[in-house]
């Protein structure tokens, strides 16, 4: 089965062939209900109900003008009690908008508690009639929530969605009888059998129709003409909840020829505020919400699918799904608890933006290359999966609209998302970094970032940039120094030339001899076309991580002239340099130093004679000197 969005958002999870195991995500379904032609108001609805005080409700005749039926409510169903006809929602059933955060549902469930009540009404196999199917159902359950759990299992794991009969209206019956024996329907017959399941248990429930950005709905598209979807309330511990047994059982694939069962639990009593993302009731007084929106509001409202949700994310800006680019740059950011990780897709790519991590969310600037309209997807996934969860799934979804284009925000192909330093990288031991933004800018080509290192790590750093310079991975590496004091390191960094360039940071534990983890990246930005660094020195492995190079910092040495040596280093007898002669030298408060002559030789050598006893000396650096 394919880790979508079962949520209706077809659109929404990666191409295949990325780095996120996304695969296409299926849609939910949804269907157009044949419009209502006769009858001067169409479709209106008038309830008539008879009460006397004190007594029992009364048989209550609901007549749906236009629909040309008139149901009787409340008979008697071999054995089963009466139903009270559904009241309409009145104040103690609305809540605040927008949501206030709280919780997913629109009142507390405990979903531990009801695993084994799930898991038997799995099992009930009973189809001849609905009757018999429900009763077989409330063996098992004793509140009120109890039932509507059990009725809400059952259908969401063996009523499938009917995609043929979707392309095939007039053959399709949604009574509930022919929903159960097909075990397939549209909405229509999975709301219609909700419906009829509650009322033999004694329930209050309402069929609601209205319009779903489901199946095929486009970011920032407008709603006209007849509704599109059905679903149901229900009525527990006297309020109003809402349900959508289609969108809780699976999806459809994007050419709609295919269910697959996928349950989603989130389309279960779900919270007004959140409910009414996605779907608009035809009577906005089934929105259970005060104030309720309109059909324009609902229209324009960011589409945040049960993705958003599930994985703890609480809002996102801009909240509109079209957004406009601002000399070519566009922001969004995402709220959420703390530990999720993010990555997008910009026309499928994640090369025009920059996306820091930060600790309760994350923030993006686009600068698409080209103008025009792109979709931008955002996916997120918790940083602490279960391998099960450990895909990405599509959260967002904007259309960018961008008019102009900023060539100079062009980045290298090797900038790795997010930029910058985080919580991440903050968890893989750099602590406190000097630089918490995600670029550099550096007018002489140099630059120097410090962390201090919480864990026992050995850090490996490369630097890379595009075109025909780009650098070989040796090169790459020559110009990052690490320095090591105690716990803090410090990379000097020395840019070979002008243009964007990305810092590479990877880390392993000193104990492992394993490869290298990459951690994060920066972006180096040097716009002065004078700046030209030669690399750093070479080290070998006799170099130690706390050695200090404190002159000559170059790699690059001056012919014929005499040079300055100075190097911090420790627990060794004796140092040379080697040139075309020998130059010793000497040990002064911590530091070797000396002068040795560059002439007549196009290398120059540091080595260290470990022991006084031993005539080995090993090579601990290299630099090269400059042809005449």
């Amino acid at each position: 089965g394919s880790k979508g969005d079962g949520n209706g958002n077809s659109r929404s999870q990666p191409r295949q062939g990325t780095d996120l195991n996304g695969r296409r995500s299926p849609a939910d379904p949804c269907e157009l209900t044949p419009p209502i032609t006769s009858g001067p108001d169409k479709g209106t609805q008038v309830t008539v109900e008879i009460h006397h005080e004190d007594t029992s409700p009364q048989l209550i005749k609901r007549l749906s003008l236009g629909k040309g039926s008139q149901r009787l409510r409340g008979h008697d169903n071999k054995g089963f009690q009466k139903t009270e006809a559904p009241r309409p929602p009145g104040a103690k059933d609305l809540h605040a908008y927008p949501w206030d955060k709280s919780s997913l549902k629109s009142m507390p469930v405990d979903l531990q508690q009801l695993e084994k009540l799930d898991a038997y009404a799995l099992k009930v196999n009973v189809t001849n009639s609905v009757e018999e199917l429900v009763k077989a159902l409330l063996k098992q359950a004793r509140t009120d929530l109890e039932k509507v759990r059990a009725i809400w299992m059952w259908i969401c794991h063996h009523i499938e969605y009917d995609v043929v009969g979707y392309h095939n209206k007039s053959q399709l019956s949604s009574k509930p009888r022919d929903v159960l024996q097909m075990g397939k329907s549209i909405c229509e017959g999975y709301a219609e059998l909700f419906e009829h399941m509650c009322s033999l248990a004694g329930i209050q429930c309402k069929k609601l129709s209205g319009h779903a950005k489901g199946y095929g709905y486009k970011t920032g598209q407008t709603f006209t003409g007849d509704s599109d979807h059905a679903w149901n309330a229900v009525y527990l511990e006297g309020r109003w909840h809402l349900l959508d047994s289609t969108w809780g059982s699976g999806s459809v694939d994007d050419a709609f020829t295919k269910f697959t069962y996928r349950y989603n639990e989130f389309y279960f009593l779900t919270h007004p505020a959140l409910f009414i993302n996605n779907h608009f009731p035809d009577n906005s007084n089934w929105q259970l919400l005060k104030p309720t929106l309109t059909l324009k509001e609902f229209e324009n409202n960011m589409l945040h699918n049960s993705n958003f949700y599930t994985l703890g994310l609480l809002a996102a800006h801009p909240e509109t799904p079209v957004i406009r680019t601002v000399n070519g740059k566009a922001s969004v950011s995402v709220d959420c608890r703390p530990g999720t990780l993010f990555m997008f897709k910009l026309k499928g790519t994640d090369e025009h933006g920059l996306m820091t991590l930060k600790r309760h969310g994350m923030e993006l600037d686009i600068y698409p290359q080209k103008t025009g309209s792109h979709k931008l997807e955002i996916f997120a996934k918790p940083s602490k999966a279960e391998a099960s969860d450990d895909v990405y799934k599509c959260v967002l979804e904007y259309v960018v609209e961008c008019e102009s284009v900023d060539k100079a925000m062009r980045f290298p192909k090797d900038l790795h998302q997010p930029v910058g330093p985080s919580w991440f990288s903050e968890r893989q031991g750099f602590l406190r970094p000097s630089h918490s933004e995600p670029v550099l800018h550096t007018n002489d080509g140099r630059c120097s970032l410090t962390f201090t290192l919480s864990k026992d790590i050995s850090v490996l750093t490369s630097l890379h940039t595009d075109g025909s310079s780009s650098l070989a991975e040796d090169m790459g590496r020559r110009h990052v120094l690490q320095i090591h004091r105690r716990n803090q390191i410090e990379l000097k960094v020395h840019l070979p030339h002008a243009g964007n360039f990305v810092l590479k940071i990877y880390s392993r534990k000193k104990s492992d001899p394993g490869n290298y983890d990459y951690i994060f990246n920066y972006l180096i930005r040097c716009l002065n076309r004078e700046v030209k660094w030669p690399a750093f020195p070479q080290s070998y492995s006799k170099w130690l991580q706390d050695y200090e190079i404190l002159e000559p910092l170059s790699g690059l040495l001056p012919a014929n002239r005499n040079v300055q040596f100075k190097l911090k280093m420790h627990g060794i007898a004796k140092v040379l340099v080697q040139a075309e002669n020998t130059y010793p030298l000497t040990q002064n408060k911590g530091c070797w130093e000396g002068t040795c002559n560059t002439s007549g030789c196009r290398e120059v050598f540091v080595m260290v004679h470990e022991n006084a006893n031993h005539s080995f000396y090993s090579h601990v650096l290299k630099y090269e000197v400059e042809t005449q």
